[in-house]
């Protein structure tokens, strides 16, 4: 699964930036799958509802299919008992096999290629000026002073989507999908 995490601070843009992306990607052909990552703790099934009451009962992995949409629930310890790491992902692999590029929104605490969406009018540094791991800033910006690494306008969304591509080495030529392979 090839992967790019988009991280940044609260409110800098990063659930925008994936939709935007996804759209884009999406127009060129590419399958794309997203992943929201979170530090909280939350139900995501409904309390009372049967799936839920499924797990309570002791369902390892719960499964919900309808008409117009599935979902899986599966214990997160299944993959990494830490909840730390890249071993979290593996239970992703299967389910996001057919993606082209799967885009995370958050952890920063991947090994994975990190691109941070930074704006300066929220007033705090970007992380990639301590954090050597981030492979570019995405701003409209001017970039601070002591930031080393590549910085790419926001704005221009189709240059973003080129040089995502090229950072993840992803390409429709090389895609498996009929619809993607070049004549």
């Amino acid at each position: 699964m090839k992967r790019v995490h988009v991280v940044g601070g609260k409110n800098h843009g990063k659930t925008t930036l994936i939709v935007d992306l996804t759209r884009a990607l999406g127009a060129k052909g590419l399958r794309v799958g997203t992943i929201k990552h979170t530090h909280h703790h939350h139900e995501l099934d409904t309390p009372g509802k049967d799936s839920f009451r499924h797990r309570e009962a002791g369902a390892y992995v719960v499964g919900i299919c309808s008409p117009a949409m599935n979902a899986v629930f599966w214990p997160s310890a299944a993959s990494d008992p830490s909840g730390v790491g890249e071993s979290k992902y593996a239970g992703f692999d299967t389910l996001f096999k057919d993606c082209d590029l799967v885009l995370v929104e958050g952890d920063s605490s991947t090994s994975a290629v990190k691109l941070e969406v930074w704006r300066k009018a929220l007033s705090s540094s970007p992380a990639a000026l301590s954090d050597p791991s981030i492979s570019a800033i995405i701003t409209d910006d001017t970039a601070p002073a002591g930031l080393d690494l590549a910085v790419w306008p926001r704005a221009s969304i189709d240059q973003l989507v080129e040089s995502i591509l090229s950072l993840a080495s992803v390409s429709r030529a090389s895609s498996g999908h009929p619809s993607l392979r070049q004549a």
